[in-house]
């Protein structure tokens, strides 16, 4: 079972000066409580004191207000109480506010409040450094104004996209040039910038700015940029850099809030990371042969590179957005911010509790905390509110849930899940519609109604509502809860299981669409010759080997479909099969090919396959300068051991080194005759 692991909070909970109804005594029953909460009316003002008294105590406080968190923490503040001692919900536009009867909204409250009270796990975190050197990229007057605004915060240089008939500043705010940016890399604080027909305005320039001799390239460096100049955008269409702003010249009434962001962007900024990645369980490549690319297909920042057999990421790019955890078959990228069981853990409070509490036909609203949390107060606000059975979720991008998430909110009683989607980053959701067709295809397949997981691409509250009210009631299946301990592949096998439990139509095997991370090798056995170099090149170890015979044997549960065994094998004889398999059989090896061995003629050690050794003797044998004799014959039918031995018996001993030479001496090169003795004059004198 599913728990959550936080201490006792102590719940402070306010109608809001009456706007909401709310079951004091029914919410703190359905929370195990047996004493009723007390309701508040006006806990942010007239009741303030409640709030001293309970922060003074050792219980760590959750306040069911987000609306005036600033009046709580400055009232915390003054009476020196730790900040990470309250927290807060809201529960007002998230449930209060309704058109629901006051009745079904009990249990709502009570999930809301029970998954408040988990604790997340911390993430781990960076450091970006900027000393405030900012680029303004656009064209003209515009340029000019925006670094004049910055220029008392920040140290601004200026590049004009377009300078004809720009007046010069009376006294400039910064460095002023013309060029086009060519290429932008980096991020916050280590932006690294290619300028081409780069011109340094000249300080002579009179009515108009004139220019320098342009230069062919160029290149500078900033800690942030601001690019007004209505050209594409320096990074990847809907890349998120942190450091990079972004002006639309036509909207001016936008700039202050973006100018004002720019202005703050100085000194030390503490980034979370936001995903783990374990380079050991990686398919991406083995030994030059590609595998798995999904993580780098879905990044939107650029933020993940190929790295030889692995992948980088780079934590100060990662803009958090999570899809490359949500598709990476094995786990090597996995979320961190917060982690994977910890999604699954407040899923599980969120659900259970609604349904412990009387709750029926719960559907999962997935958003995330800035455009998610502005359509579902807007609805609150102007609208109907949220249905009493759509219970918020809120995570920092949605692009996080995966197939395998998905399936847990099933499997824990959710009958509908919907992701409520930013419009503005639309072209980054191609991951989740594949992880959405991926779990459509098992449910499809086990029997279930499907689909029961949906994308909502709006910025509208009225869409959102439409949206909700359209999804139709389907067959129910029997809430369950499960262990969220292991990996990535733990947690989806073991909700599938659930899944295929209670399937109205239970099959062993399920056909999934390409791409998916499950399923199985096929092979052409009369092609396959055991060499075995798939084996070394699965990333999964779902290829095995047998050291004692020739045997090439299949873990389907460990298979990643990465393809790198496909490239790998020289015969070509291996191929991809997308599939869940149900079974047991999946889970222990299957026996692909398996060949009776060929023993030593010497030592009678098995040391390869039978079929293998034969087909190299008929190849080699009176066909090959070194096999013309039925001894040189008989080393390929011989262990390496035993082909030394013999190598050395036929005087062919490869370790043989031979004699050594002579040492050659002076005598090698000198006469060592006496010569001649020389005639004298006493020869000629008798």
């Amino acid at each position: 079972m599913i728990v959550s692991e936080s201490p006792d909070v102590r719940c402070l909970v306010c109608n809001c000066r009456s706007s909401m109804a709310v079951d004091g005594a029914g919410v703190a029953a359905a929370l195990g409580q047996t004493a009723p909460f007390k309701v508040h009316t006006e806990l942010c003002r007239s009741q303030l004191a409640d709030f001293e008294a309970a922060v003074s105590s050792d219980t760590p406080v959750l306040v069911a207000c987000t609306h005036e968190q600033a009046v709580f923490t400055a009232a915390a503040a003054e009476a020196d109480i730790p900040v990470d001692k309250v927290r807060f919900t809201n529960i007002r536009e998230r449930a209060g506010w309704s058109s629901a009867a006051a009745g079904d909204l009990t249990p709502k409250f009570a999930a809301l409040l029970a998954e408040a009270r988990h604790l997340p796990t911390p993430a781990r975190l960076t450091t970006l450094q900027s000393d405030g050197r900012c680029l303004v990229y656009g064209d003209g007057e515009a340029a000019l104004d925006i670094a004049a605004l910055l220029a008392s915060r920040l140290d601004v240089s200026v590049l004009l996209s377009g300078a004809a008939g720009v007046a010069p500043p009376v006294k400039p705010s910064g460095s002023i040039a013309k060029g086009s940016i060519r290429t932008a890399t980096g991020h916050l604080g280590a932006f690294d910038i290619e300028i081409a027909g780069y011109a340094a305005a000249l300080p002579s320039s009179r009515a108009t700015l004139t220019f320098a001799p342009p230069a062919t390239t160029a290149r500078t460096t900033a800690d942030l940029i601001v690019d007004v100049s209505g050209r594409a955008a320096l990074f990847a269409p809907g890349a998120r850099r942190d450091g990079y702003i972004r002006l639309d010249p036509t909207r001016p009434q936008t700039f202050a809030g973006a100018l004002l962001e720019a202005s703050e962007m100085t000194g030390e900024f503490e980034k979370p990371l936001y995903v783990d990645y374990d380079a050991a369980i990686c398919a991406h490549s083995r030994s030059g042969k590609g595998g798995c690319t999904k993580c780098l297909d879905v990044c939107p920042t650029g933020a993940i590179t190929s790295a030889g057999d692995s992948v980088a990421i780079a934590a100060k790019i990662c803009a958090g957005c999570g899809a490359c955890a949500a598709v990476c078959p094995t786990g090597a990228a996995s979320y961190a911010y917060p982690p994977r069981t910890d999604l699954t853990v407040r899923m599980a409070i969120l659900l259970g509790t609604y349904l412990a509490a009387g709750g029926t036909r719960p559907h999962l609203l997935v958003h995330d905390a800035v455009h998610g949390t502005g359509v579902i107060e807007a609805l609150a606000r102007f609208g109907d509110g949220l249905p009493a059975n759509v219970l918020p979720l809120e995570v920092f991008s949605i692009a996080t849930v995966g197939h395998d998430a998905m399936a847990a909110a099933i499997v824990l009683g959710a009958e509908h899940v919907t992701l409520l989607a930013d419009p503005k980053f639309a072209d980054e959701h191609d991951s989740i519609a594949r992880e959405i067709a991926l779990h459509t295809a098992i449910l499809t397949g086990l029997g279930h109604d499907a689909p029961r997981v949906h994308m909502t691409l709006t910025s509208d509250p009225d869409a959102l509502s439409a949206a909700l009210a359209m999804q139709p009631l389907i067959s129910a299946i029997k809430p369950d809860t499960f262990l969220a301990t292991g990996t990535k592949r733990d947690l989806s096998r073991t909700a599938l299981a659930k899944l295929h439990a209670s399937a109205p139509a239970p099959v062993n095997r399920i056909a999934l669409p390409p791409g998916a991370p499950y399923g199985n090798i096929g092979i052409r056995t009369e092609g396959c010759t055991l060499c075995l170099a798939c084996v070394g090149a699965c990333p999964v170890n779902a290829l095995h080997d047998n050291p004692d015979r020739p045997e090439l044997s299949f873990t389907e549960a460990a298979c990643v479909q990465c393809g790198i065994c496909v490239s790998t094998c020289p015969e070509q004889v291996l191929s991809r099969e997308p599939r869940y398999d149900f079974t047991s059989q999946s889970l222990s090896p299957r026996i692909l090919k398996s060949e009776e061995p060929f023993c030593c003629v010497s030592c009678n050690k098995p040391f390869g396959a039978k079929s293998t050794i034969e087909r190299v003797i008929a190849k080699l044998e009176g066909k090959h300068a070194m096999f013309k004799n039925p001894a040189q014959v008989r080393l390929i039918q011989m262990c390496d051991t035993c082909r030394v031995v013999a190598l050395s018996e036929l005087g062919n001993d490869p370790m043989r080194l031979g004699e050594r030479p002579r040492v050659r001496t002076s005598a090698d090169y000198v006469d060592v005759k006496s010569p001649p003795r020389a005639k004298t004059s006493d020869d000629y004198l008798t």
